[in-house]
């Protein structure tokens, strides 16, 4: 099956995402998990220590100021041997999303030069968390906050981060089970949220 922009948006709307197995030549499989995780914008929590960071101005924030370049460092491996699910076939269908307005990235940047950010697909009221990076301390813990608070004050309802890690767990990430999930999903996609702004 040869991917488009449609077929991604409408997996996303049916509660599927999808992934590159690098080990088949990037074959692209997708994924239902069950329970599928998700950060509450009311409840998420923010360390003492994060939010001064984010008040004492380190970074400058920016919105979609390079979207492709956000996927491309998320891409790179995390440690010597490891591959990435995030093929360049990936990267060119999410870089058509976010031409068509329904993908974003919220970066992290010091002295002109990119060091955080985190980007995901956004359907109505859902905002769907694919990946993060960071090159300097802090930085895409940052750029999370920040997308937080755009998606609350745009009236987002379901913020969708996939998978449970203990990187999450700190900012509140709580498991549904797949039928709460799809819930909650049919209830986003209802809704229609004001564009997102810094």
């Amino acid at each position: 099956m040869i991917l488009t922009p449609q077929i991604l948006l409408n997996a996303y709307c049916q509660g599927y995402f999808p992934m590159a197995d690098p080990n088949e030549n990037y074959q692209v499989y997708w994924y239902d998990p069950d329970p599928r995780t998700v950060l509450p914008l009311e409840t998420f929590h923010v360390s003492k220590r994060l939010a001064r960071t984010v008040r004492q101005g380190k970074f400058e924030v920016r919105l979609d100021s390079d979207f492709r370049r956000v996927m491309e460092l998320c891409a790179e491996p995390r440690e010597a041997g490891a591959k990435t699910w995030i093929s360049p076939e990936l990267i060119d269908l999410y870089v058509e999303l976010h031409e068509q307005g329904f993908a974003h990235s919220l970066e992290t940047w010091q002295d002109s030069k990119l060091v955080g950010g985190v980007y995901g697909v956004s359907v109505r009221g859902l905002f769907a968390g694919e990946s993060m990076f960071s090159r300097v301390t802090d930085a895409s813990k940052v750029a999370l906050v920040h997308l937080v608070r755009m998606l609350r004050k745009s009236g987002y309802t379901l913020f969708d981060v996939q998978f449970t890690t203990s990187h999450l767990r700190r900012f509140g990430a709580v498991e549904l089970r797949r039928d709460i999930y799809k819930e909650s999903l049919a209830q986003a996609l209802t809704v229609s949220p004001k564009p997102l702004t810094l």
